[in-house]
Formats: C-alpha cells, structure tokens, sequence
C-alpha cells in the first residue's frame, strides 16, 4: 500500500545520522530540514557510531542527553537514537518524515549493510514513518563541503514527498562531490556492488602485539550506467529505493520443492 503524499509544510521531521550530533552533516541537514518545515527535531548518537549498521543496544541502558526542547544525543547508536525519539522524546506526536545524514562519505552499492546512516532510515521505515537517507560523496584531498545537498536537497526532498511511498521502502540518496552548478541530474537507480576490500592493515602496538585495522579501500566491478556508483561518479544525485521485506520469494518454491 502507498502512502498519500505529504505537504511538509506542516510535517514534523526527525533528524539522526551515525556520525554523532557534534558533526557539520547534520547540522547541514538541520538546516536543509528548516527550509521544509519549522518543526524539525534532532536525536543522534554522542559519539561517532559509522559502520554501526542496524545495531541495537540490549545490553547497558541507554541515556539521553537534552540540549533544549528539540535536541537530544544518545549514547548509543543511529537505531537507537531513532527508536528512543518517536517512542519517547518527541512526545505524543510523531514525525511524518525522518532524515538521516548528511554522512561524512557517500554510502552506495553495498555500503548500506554497514551503514548507520541507512539504518537510522530503516529504523524509522521500521516504526511505520517515511525515511530519507542523505549522503555526501567527498574526495580525500579536498575539503568536505555540503554545498551541493544544501542547495539542491530542499527541492528534492519536496518532490520525493509527494510521489507513492510503500510502507517498507526507503529512500538511500547520494550527492557528487562538485560545485552545486556543476551536478548534472537526478537519477532513480539500483545499487552497484562495492565492498570493503581485505585492505588489513597489521600494525603492533608498543607491546609488541599485532594488531589490525580495516582499510579504506573497495573492490568492485566497474560500475553499470545504471548504478548508484555510476551516477555519483558521474556527477549526478542517486536516489535508491530500499526494500527492507528481504525475503528472496524466487527462491522460495525450490528449497520448499527439497524439502519434500
């Protein structure tokens, strides 16, 4: 079932991200989510929760921090920030959109199994509410900057409100890294394939002891024309519905025949 569209002029926005509250994403994103509504509320982890994917926190308890009315940190992660805000912090009024981002890096192709930017969407897909991922692609030497999202992102998000949203899917948006004039379109696409690759890095500590750090390279093929990568590498913004019903149905009438 499609959800009607939604005039934000009146809507309340949640907004999270995984690179904590303290980051210049989300402050952009704040800023961007001020420019569709005035009623826009932040919850998002204390400290740096990237590749956190969609964790939960069941171990510990959970505590938040109050800034003022509508800010809030938590010391856990992207899930739980969201899940604490609309069954708790935000009161007796949900939000009808959450945003999540703007990460510091772009999350395409299968970037979104790690990503706590894409699970903070999921989780509010999760909870019934429409959910946008945002991401800024970056080059390593240049400085970040999210001039391209704060520029073209108010509109974008405008228009994606307003098209037919099933109830489980979610939308993974990626910016280029360019000036604003330079972007050269807007593409709905599948995701490409890029994994973390096995860049170990083996170092010792002063002890003498090994030990090992992930690496920031990915293995993937050359991407498809019409793939998130391809898109982005091009100069473009890719926006990806994600499907979070993940059940394989192709596959399910021949292990079912097996099982006979």
């Amino acid at each position: 079932m499609n959800r009607p569209p939604l005039d934000l002029s009146t809507a309340r926005i949640l907004i999270s991200n995984d690179d904590s509250i303290h980051a210049a994403g989300i402050k952009a994103l704040e800023r961007i989510a001020l420019a569709l509504t005035d009623d826009v509320w932040v919850c998002a982890p204390e400290t740096e929760q990237s590749g956190a994917s969609h964790s939960l926190t069941i171990h510990r308890p959970l505590r938040a921090r109050k800034y003022d009315e509508r800010h809030y940190s938590v010391d856990g992660t992207p899930t739980d920030c969201v899940m604490l805000a609309m069954n708790s912090l935000l009161g007796d009024r949900r939000p009808d959109l959450v945003l999540s981002g703007i990460n510091h890096g772009a999350n395409m192709g299968d970037d979104v199994t790690y990503s706590g930017t894409v699970a903070a969407a999921m989780e509010a897909t999760l909870l019934g509410v429409r959910a946008i991922a945002l991401s800024q692609r970056f080059d390593e030497d240049t400085p970040l900057s999210f001039a391209v999202p704060e520029r073209l992102a108010p509109d974008l998000i405008r228009r994606l409100a307003t098209a037919p949203w099933a109830e489980n899917v979610l939308l993974n948006v990626n910016f280029p890294a360019m000036p604003p004039d330079a972007v050269t379109r807007e593409q709905v696409v599948r995701h490409g394939r890029r994994k973390l690759g096995d860049d170990l890095r083996e170092r010792f500590d002063p002890r003498g002891r090994a030990y090992f750090w992930i690496g920031p390279q990915r293995n993937g093929e050359t991407p498809a024309a019409d793939t998130d990568i391809a898109v982005v590498e091009g100069g473009g913004i890719s926006i990806t519905p994600i499907c979070l019903d993940l059940t394989h149905y192709q596959s399910m009438a021949g292990f079912a025949d097996v099982l006979r």
